[in-house]
């Protein structure tokens, strides 16, 4: 089972969990072989106890870690540890095609074509290694922070399909070709189909084919016709609603037979949207014989003679080719004079464009043109070579002055002054916690929440059970410097295993020495002047205590001698423009700011997350990307109740048949219901969506008290008395 701040395959350290699917959970990682942030795929136990995929999984999984393209989210290896299967992968910060369209509905003509080209390369490079992906769909394609367009999953959909995962493991059947809504052979041409289905979604945000279930809309993939785009956005262009048409033709032979020619379509369309240059070609008719007119034939030779005439006046572009190649004949040229159009993209744009170009020459001795070289060169650059030898000697003579005056202490003015002014600055101070007698691991977030760093030690003990804190080294209430250490000796229990010495050592030696030994390592980074980079700087507990096994060991990474980077602030509950002012006050830059939901109501408005970690050290200049929290997902409720009349114990004296309007409201002030009637019950409701759990029942109508009086005759007199009568009823929604 994956645990945060375990090591597997000896190098990769799992951080966070940043995401699940059917088949697998998602992870941050860090690779400390190479020094850099993965993400670890790991597959879910079911898939990972059925040897037959396992098997299918790897073999796919290696072949798509041969593709090294842009518009591919690169695997960079495959690896099994104590029944765990996982890949290694590129790590990609940004959000899927998928929650993209949702956030903006839908996306622009440009933008979808944009996306489309940049999908459409990927595939391509893993279409020309003989690798299919049968499973394209917005939410295995992601935009990176960077605007980068990244296909993922290469490989593994082929290794589910042939173990015949179901379709809530698989992806959208909305996305699916009709062969593989069939079960039939699939090919290079049902990416395309799939592809086509996405751009349809990204240029209306919506899927062509919807149903109750997917087997409905299998059928429909099978049998309908596409629905065009334009009919839900008619500003689509009808270059572009073509693209989308002949990528989603029923059959295969009649989409695009590569990606190539899609990309092709899809940046002409850039260009001419509004042209309808696509063709569906019927593959009975193309494989027919045909005669070709006597005007194609001249339009042909046509576009042969122009095509020969633009090589020919390329290769005379410039005057130093046609200078270097009059030498090799001991000729040069005198005169030339050429014009050349822009060379046309495709060949129906050809009689478009004109070539013109003239190119005289006469020859004469390649003596004389050798002289004119060496006329023309040799005072210039000596020239030049004699100033740039002055300004050298000027450059090294001022270096060697400064460096002389340094050592003399000329140039030290300002030192003493900056000394005294960083003396002067006091750290604001915080009041130690009480923390004897606390579990570890909730001391260590207390502290780091007040501004402290917790140095961990751990000590054998019969009273404290294990991983209760014994004692500190600061006193409760004691005011200490923010960023001081605080040593908290923490009980190992009566048996604990000591902790092995790892300061000096590698990175990878101390971490696999302490795993040996059964603890879970965190590291952090800092700067030495003395530890080599990559070397343990220090460790907490120290060597030769003694911790329970499990438990979490410290160890300082060292990043070689201080330079120029800058030291990444806390940023987390700050508000946005606190968050700017800090930022650049500590010469960094804010990036991207984005909005989330988080389950912390306390971060509601404010930043709950920042894409460098707090602490770590990062180039002047550099954005930190941040989220800020829109607070938890609002869960909603229903009332699926019928409304009875108001109880005696309610009102004494409502009598049946008496009008009453009834209101019923949540406790957010949304009315959900409001009618009048006289019959109770009220039928039973289904209002759903409701966002308050409380709210009430509101009965409004008025009670007769007193009867009018009758007569000796019979006859009714007086009005009676009446009063007006409101009844509240709680009520408790219940959860979606």
């Amino acid at each position: 089972m994956i645990k945060i701040g375990m090591i597997i395959g000896d190098r990769y350290e799992i951080l966070e969990k940043i995401g699940t699917g059917g088949m697998s959970d998602v992870y941050k990682a860090k690779d400390h072989k190479l020094n850099r942030f993965v993400a670890v795929k790991v597959l879910k136990q079911e898939f990972s106890e059925n040897a037959n995929f396992v098997s299918k999984f790897r073999i796919e999984a290696q072949a798509a870690a041969g593709l090294m393209h842009p518009n591919i989210v690169n695997v960079y290896d495959v690896g099994e540890e104590n029944g765990i299967y996982y890949i290694v992968m590129e790590l990609v910060e940004g959000i899927t095609l998928k929650k993209y369209i949702e956030k903006k509905a839908r996306l622009s003509v440009k933008e979808a074509v944009s996306i489309a080209i940049q999908v459409s390369m990927g595939i391509e490079a893993a279409h020309n290694n003989h690798i299919i992906h049968r499973d394209i769909k917005p939410q295995n394609i992601i935009i990176s922070k960077e605007g980068k367009v990244k296909v993922t999953d290469f490989g593994i959909a082929k290794a589910a399909t042939s173990n015949t995962i179901t379709s809530n493991v698989m992806g959208s059947v909305h996305y699916t070709s009709p062969e593989q809504a069939r079960g039939g052979y699939s090919d290079e041409k049902s990416d395309i189909y799939s592809l086509g289905v996405t751009m349809f979604e990204m240029l209306t945000g919506r899927v062509p084919f919807n149903g109750e279930t997917t087997v409905a809309i299998a059928i429909k993939h099978i049998q309908e016709e596409m629905p065009s785009p334009r009919e839900y956005v008619s500003e689509i262009p009808v270059s572009v609603e073509q693209i989308v048409f002949k990528c989603c033709q029923k059959s295969p032979d009649r989409r695009y037979q590569s990606m190539g020619e899609l990309i092709t379509d899809l940046k002409r369309s850039l260009m001419t949207p509004d042209e309808d240059f696509v063709k569906v070609v019927d593959p009975d008719e193309d494989g027919s014989t045909k005669a070709i007119s006597d005007s194609e034939m001249e339009r042909i030779k046509k576009q042969s003679h122009k095509r020969d005439a633009m090589e020919e006046a390329m290769h005379l572009r410039t005057e130093k080719e046609v200078k270097k190649s009059a030498k090799q004949s001991a000729k040069k040229p005198v005169k030339k004079t050429y014009v050349v159009e822009e060379e046309p993209e495709t060949e129906e744009d050809d009689d478009e464009y004109e070539y013109v170009y003239e190119y005289e020459y006469e020859y004469e001795n390649d003596d004389e043109d050798d002289d004119d070289d060496e006329d023309e060169y040799e005072p210039k650059m000596e020239r030049i070579t004699t100033i740039l030898a002055v300004i050298a000697a000027i450059l090294i003579g001022c270096i060697v002055l400064f460096l002389v005056g340094r050592a003399v202490g000329v140039f030290d003015f300002g030192k003493e002054t900056e000394t005294e002014e960083e003396q002067e600055e006091e750290k604001p101070k915080v009041e130690m916690i009480t923390v004897v007698g606390k579990n570890v691991d909730e001391v260590k977030v207390s502290l780091l929440n007040i501004g402290l760093t917790p140095e961990i030690e751990y000590q054998e003990s019969s009273e404290y059970d294990q991983g209760i804190v014994m004692k500190a080294s600061v006193k409760p209430g004691e005011m200490i410097e923010e960023g001081s250490n605080v040593v908290i000796t923490v009980s190992a229990g009566s048996e604990g295993v000591e902790v092995p010495d790892v300061v000096g050592v590698s990175e990878a030696e101390g971490t696999a020495e302490l795993g040996k030994k059964g603890f879970v390592v965190n590291k952090t980074e800092n700067y030495d002047e003395y530890i080599a980079a990559g070397n343990i700087i220090s460790q907490s507990p120290k060597a030769g205590e003694k911790a329970p096994s499990g438990a979490a060991v410290t160890i300082t990474i060292s990043l070689g001698k201080d330079t120029e980077k800058v030291r990444v602030p806390d940023l987390m509950g700050r508000s946005e423009e606190e968050a700017m002012a800090v930022l650049v006050e500590g010469g960094l830059q804010l990036g991207v700011v984005s909005e989330v939901n988080n389950e912390n109501t306390d971060l509601t408005g404010l930043v709950c997350y920042q894409s460098y970690s707090v602490g770590s050290y990062v180039e002047a200049g550099t954005k930190v990307d941040i989220s800020i929290s829109l607070g938890p997902i609002q869960s909603t409720f229903k009332f699926t109740d019928a409304i009875t009349a108001p109880t005696g114990e309610e009102d004494p004296n409502f009598r049946g048949g008496t009008l009453v309007t009834v209101t019923l409201m949540a406790d957010d002030g949304t009315q959900l219901l409001s009618t009048q009637t006289s019959s109770f019950p009220i039928e039973q409701q289904n209002i759903t969506g409701i966002k308050s759990q409380t709210g009430y029942i509101l009965y409004q109508y008025v009670n007769v008290i007193q009867a009018a009086s009758v007569g000796e005759d019979g006859v009714e007199s007086g009005d009676g008395v009446s009063e007006s009568k409101e009844v509240r009823r709680p009520v408790t929604f219940v959860a979606e």
